[in-house]
């Protein structure tokens, strides 16, 4: 029974964690993605080193420090926060600190 209450559990996580990702549109436009990455270099945004890994749908530590994002970055992502990891940004929700969208620099 306790097997059976721990997995229901567990799923359900989960579900609500790519419910959450799901519910989310972040678009970032070709040239959006030019003035980002730009931005970052000319700005030298430092990177910030968290333990755990943090997924789409996860919460960001409160030691983690969210930049404010620039307004020509663009709609879609101006009313979030983001870091700068060693995999790229994070945006986050910054009411909730959870991670709406991972965007891969390389």
């Amino acid at each position: 029974m306790k097997r059976y209450l721990l997995a229901s559990a567990a799923a359900m996580v989960v579900l609500s964690s790519q419910a959450f990702a799901q519910g989310v549109v972040v678009e970032i436009a070709p040239e959006q993605r030019t003035h980002i990455r730009e931005y970052i270099v000319r700005e030298h945004v430092p990177r910030t080193i968290v333990r755990e890994g943090i997924e789409v749908g996860g919460t960001v530590p409160a030691d983690v420090e969210l930049r404010e994002v620039p307004p020509e970055w663009g709609a879609s992502v101006r009313p979030y926060r983001y870091y700068h990891s060693d995999r790229g940004l994070r945006f986050v929700d910054p009411q909730s600190r959870r991670v709406i969208y991972d965007y891969d620099m390389d």
